[in-house]
């Protein structure tokens, strides 16, 4: 195999990772996530902030309902950078970072960026997590309940 031949079988493997990647953060797919999100919102009475963030913590989507509480523009990033973070669901962190828990005061450790309440759920794909949404403005029952909404869409539109 030739130095050209090599080239051209990495160039294509790269493209079809990068495309791959890509494609699960469509622009016009995560309009779907967040209409989904807006829908069991609505049915449930609340605004929230949705936040779609890739497996870099870069926010891929930020929507803002115009009835959400301003604190939640902030939370909703943290949950998905939480979520990312610690691999797992935001609900599922508050019980490591209780008094006497093996992760106790990893919030004031990271400056208040962990987020240990629900609303936040990395996004998993192929057993590879390749982002997370991050849900706040409502109860925390309220949040979960949008960001499980969420996530399903955005996983049944990746398909």
């Amino acid at each position: 195999m030739n130095e050209e031949q090599l080239s051209q079988i990495i160039r294509d493997v790269i493209a079809k990772q990068g495309g791959t990647t890509m494609n699960l953060f469509d622009r016009h797919m995560m309009e779907k996530v967040i209409d989904a999100a807006v829908a069991r919102a609505d049915e449930l009475g609340v605004g929230v902030t949705i936040c779609i963030m890739d497996q870099a913590t870069v926010p891929q989507m930020l929507y803002h309902m115009p009835n959400a509480n301003l604190v939640s523009s902030t939370l909703a990033p943290k949950k998905a950078w939480s979520a990312i973070a610690m691999k797992e669901p935001t609900k599922e962190i508050s019980k490591d970072i209780q008094p006497g828990a093996p992760l106790y005061q990893m919030e004031t450790m990271l400056d208040g960026k962990l987020v240990s309440f629900p609303g936040g759920i990395p996004l998993v794909i192929n057993g590879t997590a390749i982002g997370a949404i991050g849900v706040s403005g409502g109860l925390i029952e309220e949040d979960q309940s949008i960001c499980e909404a969420a996530v399903a869409a955005f996983l049944k539109e990746s398909k």
